[in-house]
């Protein structure tokens, strides 16, 4: 039995900062949806049971799906003629508040209706739509979205399946030619799945056209599996598994032209292939990119779990006492340097993804409404997708593990929900591309731009920037003159630091550890001019550069979103606090960069040294308010489902402080035997 009594957190201080307007600004843009989205799950038939196996989790995540339909929280980005909403934005935020329910139920709920169904949505036509949307939305043709292979992960555009196109019945043959061709993780395919949308190889009159996408049939109206399907179950995972993921192969399985999904290419009766966007790469990246809401809503969702986690340990932390102080009496753990470096610096990044998700999605709105899509929209919403996803969803397993560690052994009872929301979203990391594809995806574009930027421009030009990116930094910007002085003016390096690293500072030293980075990346691989071969040795060389150069630029979206978000409170109090919680971001990124501000001059010595003192100093400013940020996040109790996070362990430490006042007041204590020796 759960305890979902509210925890007694705000009855222990007055709150010092305007939690309402701040979850105001944390939910965002569809803070209503969000709303609406929590109130529904607040409901325990949408709970995770932890009593269950594998096999009837999996059936409960699929009732839990019907119950979704029946409430209409499903239909938000379908069209309006099939009884949608046409709002993209609102559809994302609402489902990525299932993770509080169980991250099973958000991301089958995705397959579902996120790829399966905007497969249909995105890549078919009318024609495609009345046929297939209705029963997707009610889930009467649940489906899978079957991309990715056992041989080609992240490398969609090398998949083996094949779909070749047979004029004289005027069929598509899809075909998996090799057991890596196999596609493989998928959602809804070892059970529930009735049909699928397959990504093969579109081979029509003897020419390849690259990868297209197909609507498949599965079964057949008796429930059997149609002829030439083949479909294996994936068994136990790691976790996620209330989701029946599985195998689909095809052994020359037959589908009607008209199947394929042509709103960005066709073929015709006679086998003839057109496509209004000519370029075969082009038009491949259109087609993925507009699937890319998978990325948006993992970016979402695991910053919320972030938010979970850090809830949960942060009022545990507040409660838990260990360790009795110079007072005699035994300290919070909160109270603890240490504890308050496990969680505040955490908690501070939990924020600023959040604020960027919100921009995030604004974009992808924007796009997938029509109001802003153009190539250059898209390209930038993919590159957005490609640098956020990686950051959160790495920081929800790092925050949930500490999270976990800072409860102690609490924190690894299944019942506190830490350690399985840890495995659950352990997917998240490679779901929807490996982070590390992904970041590098964004370190092509920046490299791109910085390209652009010097289109036709001559060797003294190249030359008059590189100059005005190393030294003219090193003096004359967030570099060791303006520090110097600062500690000659102050006296004192912590303080120095204080005044010497605000907001201007903050994103000065960011903004430029990624435009240098990239810059001398650039130059490194400038030798290789039209030389493929070397052109590709350069690259693996710089690679993992590359990616942390893909890293720092997601890093300082992120601080440049909060601090938008810190610019939006006018209440001073309110815009102390959350400064401070900026600043914590800011600074625990420049310290985890320290290496390379001392290295490029950018730093001294003295300053980098001071940094880590001042961190701890915002970490002590911050902890007052520590239970009033958590609050912020707008948790209810059926949100939480923590038992140590529900005020059973303040219960269990004020009654064990009145058995020991009541022992002492008694006159009966026993006397410690230290105190004797003292004595003697």
């Amino acid at each position: 039995m759960v305890d979902t009594a509210v925890r007694p957190a705000s009855v222990e201080h007055t709150p010092t900062i305007d939690v309402a307007r701040v979850n105001e600004l944390l939910l965002g843009t569809w803070a209503d949806t969000r709303r609406e989205a929590r109130a529904l799950v607040k409901d325990s038939a949408f709970w995770r049971d932890d009593s269950l196996d594998k096999d009837a989790h999996r059936e409960r995540v699929l009732a839990q799906m019907h119950l979704l339909v029946e409430n209409r929280a499903v239909h938000r980005a379908f069209p309006k003629r099939f009884g949608g909403d046409e709002n993209n934005g609102a559809n994302i935020a609402g489902f990525e508040e299932l993770v509080l329910a169980d991250p099973s139920l958000q991301i089958k709920s995705g397959v579902q209706w996120g790829l399966f169904g905007s497969a249909v949505s995105q890549l078919g036509t009318r024609e495609h739509h009345d046929k297939w949307l209705p029963g997707i939305m009610d889930l009467s043709i649940p489906g899978a979205f079957a991309m990715t292979e056992i041989g080609h992960g992240s490398d969609v555009a090398s998949v083996g399946t094949t779909a070749t196109y047979d004029p004289e019945t005027d069929e598509f043959v899809i075909h998996t030619p090799f057991r890596g061709a196999t596609k493989e993780y998928l959602g809804n395919a070892a059970l529930h799945g009735i049909a699928a949308t397959v990504f093969a190889q579109l081979i029509t009159n003897g020419v390849n056209h690259g990868v297209h996408c197909f609507y498949v049939p599965l079964r057949g109206e008796d429930g059997n599996d149609l002829p030439g399907i083949g479909r294996e179950d994936d068994g136990l995972k790691g976790g996620l598994n209330g989701i029946d993921n599985g195998r689909l192969s095809f052994d020359h399985v037959r589908i009607p032209r008209t199947n394929l999904l042509n709103r960005y290419g066709n073929v015709d009766e006679n086998g003839t292939y057109t496509s209004d966007i000519d370029s075969p790469g082009r038009r491949f990246f259109t087609m993925l990119g507009t699937l890319v809401q998978g990325r948006v809503s993992l970016d979402g969702a695991s910053s919320w779990a972030s938010a979970l986690g850090l809830y949960i340990a942060i009022t545990y932390a507040s409660q838990r006492r260990q360790f009795t102080g110079a007072d005699g009496q035994e300290t919070v753990l909160l109270d603890y340097g240490k504890h308050q470096r496990r969680l505040l610096p955490r908690l501070a990044t939990t924020y600023a993804q959040i604020f960027a998700h919100d921009e995030f999605l604004q974009k992808f709105d924007g796009v997938f409404s029509g109001r802003t899509d153009t190539p250059q929209d898209r390209e930038d919403l993919e590159t957005l997708a490609a640098a956020l996803k990686p950051l959160s969803t790495w920081h929800a397993l790092d925050t949930l593990q500490e999270a976990r560690e800072a409860c102690g052994g609490a924190g690894f009872m299944f019942e506190n929900r830490l350690v399985g929301l840890r495995a659950d979203l352990d997917i998240y990391v490679t779901f929807e591309g490996d982070n590390n594809v992904l970041l590098q995806l964004v370190g092509k574009r920046l490299l791109q731009d910085f390209a652009s930027q010097f289109k036709g421009k001559d060797a003294a030009a190249l030359a008059k920037y590189a100059v005005g990116q190393t030294a003219g930094k090193v003096f004359h910007g967030a570099g060791l003159r303006q520090f110097g002085q600062a500690v000659a003016d102050l006296g004192s390096t912590a303080r120095s630091v204080e005044f010497g690293l605000r907001e201007e500072q903050q994103h000065e030293l960011l903004a430029d550890r990624v435009q240098q980075m990239v810059a001398d990346i650039a130059g490194r691989l400038r030798p290789a001019g039209k030389d493929k071969v070397l052109g590709e040795k350069l690259f693996n060389e710089n690679q993992a550069e590359l990616i942390e150069a893909a890293r720092a630029h997601g890093e300082l979206l992120q601080w440049e979103a909060f601090t938008d978000a810190v610019h939006a409170i006018d209440d001073a109090d309110t815009k102390q606090v959350m400064t401070w919680l900026r600043d914590l971001f800011g600074l625990q990124l420049i310290e985890k960069h320290l290496a390379w501000y001392l290295i490029n001059g950018r730093l001294s010595a003295q300053r980098a040294g001071a940094v880590s003192r001042y961190i701890d100093r915002l970490a002590q400013r911050l902890r007052p308010h520590a239970l009033d940020l958590v609050d912020a996040f707008g948790y209810e109790p059926e949100h939480v489902r923590a038992p140590i996070a529900s005020g059973i362990e303040r219960e269990r430490q004020d009654q064990a402080r009145a058995y020991y006042a009541d022992l002492e007041a008694s006159g009966t204590a026993p006397v410690q035997e230290k105190k004797l020796k003292k004595k003697s």
